[in-house]
């Protein structure tokens, strides 16, 4: 069944020998280790919980900074918001950030509802993003903590959903990048890296994006969307890591976050 009638599965099979990309072994959760020397950060990263936070919610360690790159909930209603909002209330780290994902209905004031899947055509809340009092939300915005640049993007090419670019016009939000971006936070992964969706044999990955992030080489990229993919690999300059939580089509939501830790710059 095709999900994503644009997805670039053929593109990658024709360029993916021009990639460097290699797996990283995950050890207790990290993904590197902490600096040798200096003061550094203790990141914390998990995705796709589609309302479900509380069955990881004793599985996400302590750390300096705890990221959730969207799709907490499943129709973006004003309870699920509120609950999600509470949990990360709950949790310790000093800093949280968030960004929305496709099921965050209601928070992309620019979308066309007209072609919204039918499912989801009365779901919503608008500007739902204003009841996240407990975390910093990002959205085509950045944040700086201990020098580290990050910055969070909520845009796919996934029609149907809010915030839906076709895939001929989503470079454009990926050009409000800035020039430095230490920790990247996405919902869509790049073209290629762990963004294979084996049940229709679609890539759900964006090369425009892919290309953005060859020419920044940001540090870190965090993104979740897709649920089959969960794990790290690297290009070099780039560590790329698929934090969804849900297994998977299941019901399930129980995988752990990933760790990693970056320098800080002052």
């Amino acid at each position: 069944q095709i999900v994503d009638e644009n997805s670039q599965e053929d593109l990658w099979d024709a360029i993916r020998h021009r990639y460097v990309q290699w797996n990283i072994t995950i050890i207790d959760g990290e993904v590197n280790r902490p600096p040798v020397r200096g003061d550094f950060l203790k990141v914390v990263c998990t995705s796709d919980t589609h309302e479900l936070l509380e069955n990881i919610i004793d599985l996400i360690p302590d750390g300096d900074v705890l990221i959730h790159a969207g799709d907490f909930t499943n129709f973006g209603d004003e309870g699920n918001i509120t609950l999600f909002n509470e949990l990360m209330g709950q949790l310790p780290h000093p800093h949280k950030l968030v960004i929305a994902g496709n099921h965050e209905m209601g928070f992309d004031h620019t979308e066309d509802l007209s072609i919204r899947r039918d499912k989801y055509r009365h779901e919503g809340t608008p500007e739902g993003w204003e009841l996240l009092t407990n975390v910093t939300y990002l959205q085509d915005s950045s944040v700086e903590i201990d020098g580290v640049i990050f910055y969070g993007s909520p845009w796919h090419p996934l029609k149907g959903y809010p915030f839906y670019r076709p895939r001929h016009l989503i470079d454009h939000e990926w050009s409000r990048f800035p020039d430095r971006i230490d920790v990247l936070i996405t919902h869509v992964p790049p073209l290629g890296y762990m963004d294979f969706y084996p049940n229709a044999s679609e890539r759900w990955g964006d090369f425009s994006l892919l290309n953005r992030v060859n020419d920044l080489r940001p540090k870190f990229h965090v993104f979740g969307h897709n649920h089959f993919n969960y794990g790290a690999q690297s290009n070099g300059p780039t560590t790329f890591m698929n934090v969804a939580a849900k297994n998977g089509t299941t019901k399930e939501v129980h995988i752990a976050p990933l760790v990693f830790y970056i320098a800080k710059q002052r």
